[in-house]
């Protein structure tokens, strides 16, 4: 394995490591539990935020990934319970990993790229919204979709401010479940 990935893989294990702490990781420690010199950090990515965004993007990658794991293990369910069972799975994920996740969701708002974790989730999303709605165009479905992962990234990024609004508390998962069916109730028109 070269440095560069040396390094990768060092942070990432630091992230998984630390946890929400993630501003206590620093070059220092990961170039010496890398066994490099410090100067590999800025060379190879630029800075450690930079580092700690790549390495978070690769962690949330395969998640995202997983999502073809669960469409084929939730077969036997109609399209709307694949959709409801796949965004708490995602919201659990998110409010689980908050740190990490909230790197990832405001990376992909701030530096939109055609292939970053936000646009994978939207498209496998798109074809469970489409068996949700066969009645709908493919730009209806297109837009609905859009609009079901914007609202499930600011009920995260904003899950205090939009608990208070609400009168529920997100930070508990049966909560998040039940505004999650709301949601997709309302988005779908079901």
């Amino acid at each position: 394995m070269d440095h560069k990935e040396t390094i990768i893989q060092t942070t990432i294990a630091l992230i998984e490591e630390k946890g929400e702490a993630l501003d206590t990781i620093t070059v220092r420690e990961i170039c010496k539990k890398a066994g490099v010199g410090l100067g590999l950090v800025n060379y190879h990515f630029g800075n450690k935020d930079k580092l700690i965004e790549l390495c978070v993007e690769r962690m949330i990658n395969e998640i995202v990934e997983n999502f073809q794991y669960i469409q084929e293990r939730t077969e036997r369910l109609t399209p709307f319970e694949k959709l409801e069972y796949l965004g708490n799975m995602t919201l659990d994920f998110l409010f689980e990993h908050y740190a990490v996740s909230k790197i990832s969701v405001l990376a992909d708002m701030q530096t939109p790229k055609d292939n970053d974790n936000t646009s994978r989730t939207y498209a496998a999303y798109l074809p469970l919204v489409a068996a949700c709605r066969p009645d709908w165009d493919e730009t209806t479905v297109r837009r609905k979709t859009f609009c079901l992962i914007t609202v499930m990234q600011q009920t995260f990024l904003r899950y205090k401010t939009v608990s208070m609004m609400l009168g529920i508390n997100l930070s508990q998962k049966e909560n998040r479940k039940a505004l999650h069916t709301q949601i997709l109730h309302d988005i779908l028109e079901v």
